[in-house]
């Protein structure tokens, strides 16, 4: 028997519309524009995007919960409505609220959960998610009974009982303490080490630009960017340099009047350069000559948060068609 064809897109959404029908004289809202995305097998994928960007209802197409106005959208060769029962066994995903039954101990919740996807009882691993997620001393004590962190853990477990290719992690960072965040991390990272997709929405955004290979921005229900996450970093062609200078200035030297220098206090010089442009070393180089003594050299690098905000800030909201 040959190997199952695995496919090259673990998700794979073409021209997705969503238009929610008016209610109340109010009129029809259009939540995703001709969305098109796609994730390869096996990435760490971040989608990114403010709070009402259309993120939770693409997630909710993709799940089976909201019905697309148009457009595709398949999971792992399944198409999410012609072929429903295949995409939703292709995905796990952990939503951003805690819903759990109060009364179901983690082990209940887990194999009530297997049960439903049909895994036989011999290849369930509940005792084995439970354990890599930190929960297995706390396998027979009542949901309700949980901090939140554990509440948000135990989403995770129960995301992966029936062993999907594709995990969906909707802001599942959300109130869990520092290290309890580092534990999750790293079984999601043994997950996509081992080959599972994971797709993260979050508002952490140092967590994506650490976490994800490659992330797409949504902003009004339009996909505004998609790239790797180096390229992303490339974007803005813009660094920082501070000089912390021996001796106290009352003035901007002259010989760095062309890099736009500036002095907010007496012991620090700010240039804010393009690398394209410009190289660090020329910049340092005509600091020296300036006559300036330097003690110390502190860089700022453009991280995710300056492209982010500059791409959704700038970006005007559309309308339905």
């Amino acid at each position: 028997m040959s190997p199952p064809i695995l496919p090259d897109l673990a998700v794979d959404i073409r021209n997705l519309n969503k238009v929610y029908a008016g209610s109340n004289k109010r009129p029809p809202k259009q939540a995703l524009f001709d969305v098109t995305l796609a994730v390869p097998r096996g990435s760490f994928f971040g989608l990114l995007g403010p709070n009402g960007a259309g993120k939770s209802t693409m997630i909710n197409i993709m799940a089976g919960l909201v019905k697309r106005t148009s457009g595709t959208v398949k999971l792992w060769h399944s198409d999410c409505e012609t072929d429903e029962r295949q995409a939703r066994c292709a995905i796990g995903v952990v939503p951003q609220e805690l819903n759990l039954d109060p009364f179901f101990t983690p082990r209940e919740t887990m194999e009530l959960q297997a049960g439903l996807y049909g895994v036989p009882k011999s290849e369930r691993r509940t005792e084995e998610i439970l354990n890599a997620v930190g929960l297995l001393d706390k396998a027979d004590a009542y949901s309700r009974t949980l901090s939140g962190g554990m509440r948000r853990r135990l989403l995770v477990a129960k995301a992966m009982v029936h062993t999907p290719p594709i995990l969906v992690l909707d802001e599942p960072t959300a109130g869990v303490d520092v290290e309890l965040r580092q534990t999750l991390w790293k079984y999601i990272r043994e997950l996509n080490a081992r080959g599972t997709t994971i797709l993260l929405t979050t508002h952490y955004l140092e967590e994506a630009q650490e976490l994800c290979d490659q992330i797409a921005i949504i902003n009004h229900g339009r996909v505004i960017v998609h790239d790797t996450t180096a390229n992303l970093l490339n974007h803005l062609d813009n660094k920082s340099i501070i000089f912390i200078v021996v001796t106290p200035l009352t003035t901007v030297p002259p010989a760095l009047a062309g890099f736009n220098a500036t002095l907010p206090k007496p012991t620090e010089i700010h240039i804010n350069y393009r690398p394209s442009l410009s190289a660090m070393g020329e910049i340092i180089e005509a600091v020296r000559r300036a006559g300036v003594t330097i003690a110390d050299i502190r860089t700022n690098e453009v991280d995710l948060e300056d492209i982010f905000l500059q791409l959704t800030c700038s970006t005007p909201p559309q309308t339905a068609a």
